[in-house]
């Protein structure tokens, strides 16, 4: 079809256009294949005749032709692949991502900072209670956070979704947080409900994570209705730092659109669980945000703090590790980096769909990050890849997978049914019969790494 309207209709306009100005009329050999010698009719005939040859040469070329629309381009700057969700890599073969990071060098860091201290201005530090809500995974960048607004004279209540299956070093970064004397409140939903959302969410739409990457938005805001607190501090806006619509990279501003819309919310919402009949209104209420009534009544407000002070996760690691953050010592199954996603152990398998769905995985972004920052070469992260991601997940963080899938009710027969239901075949090699090909070690072969 795409080749239809490339070539199909640039054909059939340069006809009409010469049908309708030719000096010397219409040729008798074209007025002979209607009878009629009307401009219009011929030229309706010719052009029905020539998309029809089209779309028989079309379907005569070779599949890799067509296959070849749906391959992956990647960013010529850094790694990102075109398939990452809300990504756009540009006529010059760059990303958005590597582009908001350019454009790092025009922005006023001090106006900035000013703009934030005007904000916190308007809320009474003196007031003994909390003044500001730091949501918080224990992870390092949410560390960072708490230590920082404490420095700016802010009283942070640090509010923990707890995530699915909290690992025993997630468990000792929130213990941390707590030993620097934030009061904190660790929220966890039914354990046994979120299993079974765990389970949903993976067999439709191919992501575990779906009920931790919603509470951790939608937990916040209910606090702070509840205690009346007006501002929620984030660290960083995501779709500036890895790629997202243009119109939503100079956000600071979480309101209610942008946390539906990537918040956590991507290709499901909570009706979409309602309207399988699985849960009740009761069972959900905890992923559901706030009505737009009660965040205007109670004038609440989501910040990403990222956008007042230049944000860099190396940065936040080292202040969180001088502070008492604990990193995980091994190598760190699909990432580069040791620091994060060490609090979950589902995250072994989100990340695995992320590379089934779309070809990469987390080394891919924190490769990419670090090429950004001249950290690292292009061509030394491609050879990281290829080793690092994509490797199915038979263990994270050294829980076994099989572990990992009874606490959701599922097993490995029926994840191995799921992974192959989401793998995208335009992105992985397959036979002639159009079967997935394994590698020697049951792992999954890409088709490309670069653009080659």
């Amino acid at each position: 079809m795409e080749l239809i309207f490339a070539l199909g209709f640039p054909i059939i306009l340069l006809i009409g256009l010469t049908f309708f100005f030719m000096s010397e009329g219409i040729p008798a050999w074209i007025q002979n294949l209607s009878g009629k010698s009307s401009t219009i009719w011929n030229f309706g005939i010719v052009s029905m005749s020539t998309m029809t040859i089209i779309i028989y040469l079309s379907s005569c070329l070779d599949i890799q032709l067509i296959n070849h629309i749906h391959t992956m381009q990647y960013c010529k700057s850094c790694i990102i692949p075109s398939t990452r969700p809300d990504q756009f890599i540009d006529t010059d073969g760059v990303c958005i991502a590597c582009k908001n990071f350019e454009n790092r060098k025009k922005i006023n860091w001090n106006k900035r900072k000013e703009k934030f201290l005007k904000i916190i201005d308007n809320l009474d530090l003196n007031d003994k209670s909390w003044n500001c809500i730091i949501p918080s995974s224990g992870g390092k960048d949410s560390t960072y956070q708490a230590l920082k607004c404490r420095e700016l004279g802010l009283n942070p209540l640090i509010v923990t979704a707890t995530t699915c299956d909290l690992s025993d070093l997630g468990k000792q970064n929130i213990q941390n947080l707590k030993d620097k004397g934030f009061d904190t409140i660790e929220f966890t939903t039914n354990p046994n409900i979120r299993a079974k959302i765990n389970n949903f969410c993976l067999k439709e739409i191919g992501d575990i994570s779906w009920p931790e990457h919603v509470t951790i938005f939608t937990i916040p805001f209910k606090i702070a209705v509840y205690f009346n607190i007006k501002l929620i501090i984030y660290g960083e806006n995501p779709q500036f730092e890895y790629g997202g619509p243009s119109e939503t990279v100079d956000e600071f501003i979480l309101n209610r659109k942008w946390m539906e819309e990537f918040g956590g919310l991507i290709g499901l919402r909570v009706q979409d669980i309602l309207l399988s009949k699985n849960f009740t209104e009761k069972e959900i209420s905890a992923y559901k945000y706030p009505t737009m009534d009660e965040l205007e009544k109670k004038k609440i407000t989501g910040l990403f703090l990222g956008h007042f002070f230049e944000w860099d996760s190396l940065q936040n690691h080292k202040v969180a590790k001088e502070n008492g953050f604990k990193e995980y010592t091994p190598s760190l199954e699909g990432c580069y980096f040791n620091f994060e996603k060490i609090d979950n152990y589902q995250h072994g398998i989100h990340d695995y769909f992320k590379f089934l769905k779309f070809g990469f995985g987390r080394a891919t972004d924190q490769l990419s990050y670090l090429i950004r920052r001249k950290k690292i070469s292009r061509s030394d992260a491609i050879k990281i890849v290829k080793n690092a991601e994509g490797k199915y997940p038979k263990s994270y963080m050294g829980k076994p997978l099989k572990d990992i899938l009874n606490k959701i009710g599922m097993t490995e027969n029926e994840f191995k049914k799921i992974c192959e239901s989401f793998t995208n075949k335009n992105i992985f090699k397959t036979d002639q019969s159009g079967n997935l090909i394994y590698d020697s070690s049951n792992n999954l072969v890409k088709k490309e790494y670069d653009n080659n």
